[in-house]
């Protein structure tokens, strides 16, 4: 059957979708011998000989297994597969053998929580676009006591430094003494540090921030740096349409899994 080449290079676990169709305009990627550089062109791995950088990746595709991983990020770790600066990135609490996997979407430096992490394009392209409204849940920390009516302001949607505008959110105040107080958000889509830069706007900053759900998942016995592997089950839930699996996001805990540990 044929596919897409960026999709099957990220399938090979070579590169990351976007980074395949980098390395495809820049002429690295061969079909047949044919030099690749239009976006778009597709390939059968089980009749055509398909090279990045001169490496046959057909054998990869075909010894390929979907991977798809829970993890409970630390703060101090970056949602990204490298880093030019030498910090550390989550895939450096993940043992080897797994293989190469990509981060589903991001959670800052600074952020802790949960992180999906997969080989499966098709299910990142999923899990990542606006128009599936995933829902994601949130714990703040945050400086201060806010009056309802700021906090108000944000639940309608509010007009950031950059000038763009953020989607409505659900937001609980979960408590507060006199220096602080804790609020539970939840998104359908998320802008870069969203969050932190809400609550800035309205002279709050975010002292701690947790992600403590992905659609219907959460795991409170997943510990910061540990991990474990999705059921089929949970995998299937996730990828349904938000109307399917509507009636199963209240804030639960997920099925139980065996977890993994950390290289720390």
């Amino acid at each position: 059957m044929q596919e897409r080449l960026q999709k099957l290079i990220a399938a090979a676990g070579i590169a990351s979708r976007r980074h395949a169709e980098q390395l495809i305009a820049a002429g690295e990627v061969t079909v047949n011998g044919k030099v690749i550089t239009e976006l778009g062109t597709k390939a059968n791995p089980a009749t055509d000989h398909i090279k990045v950088r001169g490496k046959l990746i057909n054998t990869s595709l075909q010894k390929r297994e979907n991977v798809y991983v829970l993890l409970n990020k630390p703060r101090g770790y970056l949602s990204s597969v490298s880093d030019p600066e030498g910090r550390p990135t989550v895939l450096d609490l993940l043992p080897a053998s797994l293989g190469r996997l990509y981060p589903v979407g991001r959670l800052d430096f600074n952020t802790e929580g949960l992180l999906l992490l997969t080989n499966d394009g098709d299910f990142t392209n999923f899990i990542t676009s606006a128009r599936n409204k995933v829902e994601k849940i949130y714990e703040a920390k945050v400086k201060g006591v806010p009056e309802e009516q700021a906090v108000e302001r944000l639940r309608h949607g509010v007009v950031l430094e950059d000038g763009t505008r953020t989607a409505p959110a659900k937001i609980r105040r979960l408590g507060e003494t006199e220096s602080n107080a804790w609020f539970e958000i939840l998104l359908h889509e998320g802008k870069n540090q969203q969050i932190r830069r809400m609550f800035d706007l309205i002279g709050h900053s975010v002292l701690k921030l947790r992600r403590s759900r992905i659609g219907f998942l959460r795991d409170d016995e997943l510990k910061p740096g540990r991990w474990r592997r999705l059921s089929d089950d949970e995998v299937k839930l996730l990828t349904r349409s938000r109307r399917q699996i509507k009636s199963k996001t209240t804030i639960s805990k997920s099925p139980a899994g065996g977890h993994g540990h950390s290289r720390r």
